[in-house]
């Protein structure tokens, strides 16, 4: 059993777009160290625009974001964060041992030093014959474990994930599901991961935000502590069928 501590606090987080836009009103989620958060939700309600705003790659209009009881902005160069995109973001003219290097090269460490640490974490995602290897080379799920060994190359503590699996084919989104939650269960890691589906939300997560747009905010926080560690076989049991009709129940009252 984790010992859980709070690590991140919003509290009365407000973000509104030049276009006047209001994208979060009023949001307060505490996270806690080790678990396993899915923001869960239709298009427009913000769940990106939170995950960034807990990267610090948006500032909210109002309100507050803390780490560790700090100002979350004034330790941002100190946190300890991976970002997962949609979209695999890799380089095309660098090999993949060269795209995860990449935090590693921005931080002034040498590729030499980084080697070992680098192959490392290519076995870790299943890539470690890829090491020379370019994104072209690659398929899509491919990609995307180059993506998600780049950010886990600095052994974040706390791993953001935008919808990563959105766009590969079922079979593959399944293997990186389980490949997710076996980097999250071998170490003292927090995931918060953003997704439009309720099986994903419900197989990975042990708490699920339901956020409903116009304008984005919470409207249900579930904690779903069970049957761990999951595998394929969790898909075909009542309590997983029990918990996906009862976040689907909430998310259709966001339509």
């Amino acid at each position: 059993m984790r010992k859980l501590n709070t690590i991140i606090n919003l509290k009365e987080v407000n973000k509104t777009f030049d276009n006047g836009t209001v994208a979060i009103q009023g949001m307060n989620i505490d996270v806690s160290n080790g678990q396993f958060i899915s923001f869960l939700g239709p298009s427009g309600c913000g769940k990106s625009t939170v995950l960034k705003m807990i990267a610090g790659l948006l500032k909210p209009t109002s309100g507050d974001i803390m780490f560790n009881g700090k100002s979350f902005s004034s330790q941002l160069q100190d946190l300890e964060i991976g970002y997962v995109f949609q979209d695999a973001t890799l380089m095309p003219w660098a090999t993949v041992s060269d795209n995860v290097f990449l935090p590693l090269r921005i931080k002034g460490i040498s590729k030499s030093k980084a080697s070992n640490e680098i192959e490392k974490v290519l076995m870790q995602v299943g890539l470690k014959d890829f090491f020379n290897a370019y994104p072209r080379e690659l398929s899509g799920g491919m990609k995307m474990r180059v993506s998600i060994a780049r950010a886990l190359i600095m052994r974040p503590k706390l791993l953001l994930m935008d919808e990563p699996f959105a766009a590969l084919d079922e079979m593959t989104r399944f293997k990186l599901n389980d490949d997710v939650l076996t980097f999250w269960g071998n170490g003292d890691l927090t995931v918060i991961f953003v997704t439009h589906s309720v099986f994903e939300s419900v197989y990975l997560s042990n708490r699920v935000v339901v956020m409903a747009p116009r304008p984005g905010r919470v409207i249900a926080d579930i904690s779903l502590n069970n049957n761990y560690p999951r595998s394929k076989e969790y898909r075909t049991t009542t309590n997983y069928a029990k918990n996906c009709r009862l976040i689907s129940k909430y998310l259709q009252n966001t339509i």
